[in-house]
């Protein structure tokens, strides 16, 4: 598919591979090391295929009844579909279907009823702790950094779900403080934390931090897959 949106959208790809790029090579990283999520959320499954035309494999959503069609309307397309939403326990049999890799696990019904849902789908599911970056000021979703073990073990004794890392939302700055310090003061932290949970289960090696603004902070912390969504797509249009 060549056309307008195509153009635009090779464009603003392209920037946001540079900016990866530059900020692997200012960490000393390889950029074969940091996977680009784009986060399709409100965009059409036409965007989808121009981006995968691209050169695009991994593909974020935050809404189940967005996500499972447009997964459904590109699966003649060789993706992977990240589910990065907060994630209801009555949408995850249907998010078993299609996601590869659930990064907002955060509480221990979640994870049984993910279970439940890939034992149904008869597949694997790869899953990420959210974790709460904000001690729980802010309401974003993610499990206390004090129950990821709790998680872990639960996740790593299911039979259809694999254990493969941590995943971390910065907070909000406040009016005197700077994002991007911020950001990299909340991924330092969620590195620390990966860390630790590495320790006790190598393979889950995966950290999910990052987005438009602050991509380059994730990578510098050690982020290994970036979420990524206006600065690829655009200003999203708003929801029907």
């Amino acid at each position: 598919m060549t056309d307008a949106r195509s153009d635009e959208l090779a464009a603003h790809l392209d920037r946001v591979r540079a900016r990866v790029e530059a900020a692997c090579v200012a960490a000393g990283r390889e950029p074969s090391t940091v996977t680009l999520i784009v986060v399709s959320k409100t965009w059409p499954a036409d965007d989808v295929r121009r981006l995968a035309g691209l050169g695009v494999r991994d593909f974020g959503e935050n809404r189940d009844q967005e996500a499972a069609p447009k997964a459904a309307a590109t699966s003649d397309l060789d993706l992977r579909w990240h589910f990065v939403g907060q994630l209801q326990t009555n949408k995850a049999a249907s998010v078993a279907r299609y996601a590869d890799l659930v990064h907002s696990v955060d509480r221990e019904s979640l994870v049984t009823a993910l279970e439940r849902g890939a034992t149904k789908a008869a597949r694997r599911l790869g899953c990420l702790i959210e974790v709460d970056l904000t001690d729980g000021a802010t309401g974003r979703g993610g499990a206390s950094p004090a129950d990821v073990s709790g998680l872990a073990q639960l996740i790593a004794d299911s039979d259809h779900l694999d254990l493969r890392g941590v995943m971390g939302v910065a907070p909000l700055a406040g009016e005197a403080e700077d994002q991007r310090a911020v950001s990299a003061r909340a991924f330092e932290r969620l590195s620390e934390i990966s860390r630790r949970l590495r320790e006790e289960y190598p393979d889950a090696d995966l950290v999910s931090a990052g987005m438009s603004e602050d991509l380059e902070e994730a990578v510098r912390a050690g982020a290994t897959h970036l979420r990524v969504g206006s600065a690829v797509l655009g200003t999203r249009p708003p929801l029907g």
